[in-house]
């Protein structure tokens, strides 16, 4: 917490005291549809803040990070189903496993000058491959998915993962918060500044003799590693895994949506993206169902429509724009 809160101005050190005591408090306060819409908001805004440092910091655009957490998933879940192997040590896999696939897809594409949009399908096409392998695996349930075993959800089992929604609430919660710690010492350190650099301009970050192949893969690697951590936590929550799911493009989409709307390259950007996002699509669909309406679809246009607005109205994101109301920055 010490690394959130050094160097804030009072009123923000308030704010973010506030905001810290109405987390930890709100499962002592809410039902349990409530809860589980929290815990989705957690769980975008922590892969959200993975996928901004290798966009919103380095300027590496991945549209193709479900392949982080599809990996991640599979990899502790298939470990812990065939192996009986515990979901740290699966999580200490999907991080290495998840890694290397950013490396092996970095070196691609940054050692033979693929880049920009040329880059960003680069990641597509690794995600949309390795769903169709995933999807004729039969070991890993291919097309029918991989099942958990699911036991007393009442008991609190830290060491397995086994519990009730809250204890899943305050790991995504724990999982959040360290990232965004850990992002706040990247952007003031060194190699925030040199990603920065890469981000505004590359040539001349070259040409003041920044190593830009390496800190790319830096960022690469880290993001895909974070990433991970989200796969891991949505297969032990969820306990069922399903190539089409996971994988998807769709997937890929409301990872990096919070943090474009929240503010790209900020730090609290793709917390407020994903608090925001989610409440209002899943609100949506409530009530087309309520009314039922059954309109397929309706949550992509929702997310259009959101772009949209913010694209125009507010270029920078919506934190910024809230950061100059509250005196958090300069107008």
């Amino acid at each position: 917490m010490r690394a959130l809160v050094a160097g804030l101005p009072a009123r923000a050190r308030a704010v973010l005291a506030l905001v810290a005591v109405l987390l930890l408090g709100a499962p002592f306060a809410v039902d349990a549809y409530v809860l589980s819409v929290l815990i989705l908001c957690l769980y975008f805004a922590y892969t959200g803040q993975a996928w901004n440092i290798m966009m919103g910091f380095a300027g590496q655009l991945s549209l193709g990070h479900s392949l982080y957490v599809g990996i991640g998933a599979y990899a502790a879940a298939a470990l812990f189903v065939h192996f009986d192997v515990n979901p740290w040590l699966g999580a200490l896999a999907a991080i290495v496993l998840c890694t290397l696939a950013g490396l092996v897809i970095g070196f691609l594409a940054f050692r033979f000058g693929i880049a920009g949009v040329y880059f960003a399908i680069l990641t597509i096409a690794f995600a949309e491959f390795t769903r169709i392998g995933f999807d004729h695996w039969n070991w890993l349930g291919a097309s029918g998915g991989l099942f958990l075993p699911v036991k007393e959800r009442g008991v609190t089992d830290l060491a397995t993962l086994r519990g009730p929604p809250v204890m899943f609430y305050y790991a995504i919660l724990a999982l959040t918060v360290g990232a965004l710690a850990l992002s706040r010492l990247l952007l003031a350190s060194r190699l925030g500044y040199y990603w920065r650099a890469i981000r505004e301009d590359e040539e001349a970050a070259q040409a003041l003799g920044i190593d830009t192949f390496r800190y790319k893969m830096v960022a690469v690697g880290l993001s895909a590693a974070m990433t991970s951590l989200a796969g891991v936590f949505f297969a032990f929550y969820y306990n069922n895994l399903f190539p089409e799911q996971i994988f998807s493009m769709g997937r890929s989409i409301e990872i990096i949506l919070g943090p474009i709307i929240g503010g790209l390259g900020t730090l609290a950007g793709p917390i407020v993206g994903a608090f925001v996002l989610t409440p209002l699509a899943d609100g949506i669909t409530e009530l087309m169902q309520l009314l039922g309406i059954e309109t397929p679809g309706v949550k992509q246009v929702f997310y259009g429509v959101c772009l949209l607005v913010v694209i125009v109205f507010l270029p920078n994101g919506i934190w910024p724009a809230i950061a100059r109301r509250l005196g958090f920055a300069p107008r």
